[in-house]
């Protein structure tokens, strides 16, 4: 089977791609590789929530996807407690892409279908891409051998854009949109909106489909008519 798996009919969207993340290029290179096997490092990412961490997750399925790569992606929290019918068969995939690991922390069940599951996918010939919050020794695992496997995984630390990162995002996004967003638009945005990413592409993606209906221009008065209707 090719292709990409993406449980509970998650899809990446067109932001989620590795051209499309912004700084850490270092970080991007390595995922990329793994996502088309081109070296054979595990990889852990850890960065706090809005660091971006789910964004690689997928774009990396996306990318292993386009070069006719089986990929798994795996929303640890969506799966809590029922995480061996999950993953079972699942080693047969080039690359498992496993996002937020603290969610399976402390249960024992989990994190024993994690560590079989960590096994059979090695033994596979498969490649793994985990994402946490905290380091392997920090997640408050029970299973110590499940903190060594994660703990031999190549770790790819992640950090919180800052307010130029977020601008350059926000203007990248909105201008793959076709959107054209100045410095007063975006001045108006950031003060008034969730300033994580997620929260800035929904809300783009709302106002992208309200300005192709009123064939409007995100002026600062459109901005505050749909901020208000929203």
């Amino acid at each position: 089977m090719t292709g990409s798996q993406l449980p509970l009919d998650l899809r990446a969207a067109s932001d989620q791609r590795l051209d499309a993340f912004h700084d850490a290029p270092a970080v991007v290179a390595a995922v990329q590789a793994a996502a088309r096997g081109e070296r054979p490092d595990w990889l852990y990412l850890q960065g706090p929530a809005g660091a971006g961490k789910t964004h690689l997750l997928l774009a990396a399925c996306a990318d292993a996807a386009h070069t006719g790569r089986r990929a798994l992606y795996l929303p640890l929290p969506a799966m809590a407690g029922q995480l061996a019918g999950a993953l079972a068969g699942q080693e047969s995939a080039a690359l498992a892409c496993l996002d937020g690991l603290e969610a399976v922390a402390g249960r024992r069940e989990d994190e024993e279908a994690l560590f079989h599951f960590h096994n059979r996918l090695r033994a596979a010939g498969g490649i793994a891409l985990y994402a946490a919050r905290s380091a392997p020794a920090a997640l408050g695992l029970g299973l110590p051998d499940l903190a060594t496997r994660l703990g031999q995984c190549t770790r790819l630390p992640l950090a919180l854009l800052d307010e130029a990162g977020r601008r350059a995002v926000l203007r990248a996004r909105a201008a793959r949109r076709g959107l054209e967003l100045d410095e007063a638009a975006l001045d108006y945005l950031l003060r008034r909106v969730d300033r994580d990413l997620a929260s800035l592409t929904a809300l783009l993606d709302r106002l992208d489909r309200a300005s192709l209906a009123a064939q409007r221009r995100l002026t600062i008065p459109f901005l505050r008519e749909q901020l208000r209707g929203g």
